[in-house]
């Protein structure tokens, strides 16, 4: 009996992911941010990548929502980038500094470099993304504890460094130390079923893209806005926090944020979305 009920669940699933299509596809609109910031949230894909053109989540959206992330005065999200600027400039630590003290005005020191990662890390033997080279900083620099996963001011800075990035196209130097191999292991973890359900995450965000489920629509699942501001969770929300939520949500047990499985899943699905611009924070349903 179990297993007919899990094998069920996993057709009516199915069933949401494909039964009805978003009439027209993606929206064909320009994100403007402000009225002068011009995004790039189509593109071609680079050499090798399965899908013909690269759409940010962004077209994916209700009209209500693509005005919020359009105008940053109504971005519900802004607030924890002025969140993330105090942080900025906030004295912590045994060494008496803050982030400001070693890289100055962020709009400076940090336009676009968080276009760029992750990033090899050589002394770690692994790629690092915008929240662990954070905690590098603090651990190494200021003589501060490191942030726990989601805690304290991890979101609102990783927002605040990568919104300096705004409009900067996403791409990733897989040259690096070991970075393709990581790239290989985020693949096979991209296409590998997991939980009960038996889904991927190339099942929803490429099988069935611009599809509904749960009354939703299913984007490609880039990961160009991130952190992201969630109206249903009116709060901003991590690229960790939702990896394992999506995990979560094939009844599988989903590993640790920052663990190596779900930083090879961040190296290649960053590449993936290679050549859309950074919308940091954006806004989705």
């Amino acid at each position: 009996m179990k297993k007919i009920l899990v094998t069920t669940a996993a057709i009516a699933l199915a069933g949401a992911c494909s039964a009805t299509a978003f009439a027209g596809g993606p929206v064909d609109e320009q994100l403007v941010i402000d009225g002068e910031i011009e995004m790039t949230t189509r593109t071609a894909p680079p050499e090798g990548h399965p899908l013909d053109e690269l759409i940010s989540g962004w077209h994916y959206r209700t009209k209500e929502t693509r005005e919020l992330e359009a105008d940053t005065f109504e971005n519900p999200a802004m607030l924890y980038v002025e969140q993330g600027e105090e942080i900025w400039n906030t004295v912590e630590g045994t060494e008496g500094k803050s982030c400001a003290s070693c890289h100055g005005d962020a709009s400076e020191s940090m336009a676009g470099v968080g276009a760029h990662y992750p990033k090899w890390d050589a002394e770690a033997g692994r790629p690092i993304n915008i929240e662990l080279q954070i905690n590098k900083c603090r651990e190494e620099r200021m003589g501060a504890e490191p942030y726990a996963f989601d805690k304290g001011g991890q979101k609102p800075l990783t927002a605040y460094i990568k919104h300096q990035s705004l409009g900067e196209p996403m791409s990733i130097d897989l040259a690096e130390g070991d970075m393709q191999s990581w790239w290989e292991r985020g693949k096979e973890m991209y296409y590998t079923r997991t939980g009960q359900l038996n889904l991927s995450c190339a099942n929803c965000h490429e099988d069935h893209n611009g599809e509904y489920i749960r009354a939703d629509h299913l984007s490609q699942g880039q990961v160009n806005g991130f952190p992201t501001y969630r109206l249903k969770q009116a709060s901003l929300v991590s690229l960790h926090n939702r990896f394992r939520g999506c995990i979560r949500d094939t009844r599988a047990e989903y590993p640790a944020a920052f663990s190596d499985e779900l930083m090879a899943l961040e190296v290649y699905v960053t590449w993936r979305g290679t050549g859309l611009s950074v919308e940091t924070p954006a806004v989705r349903q």
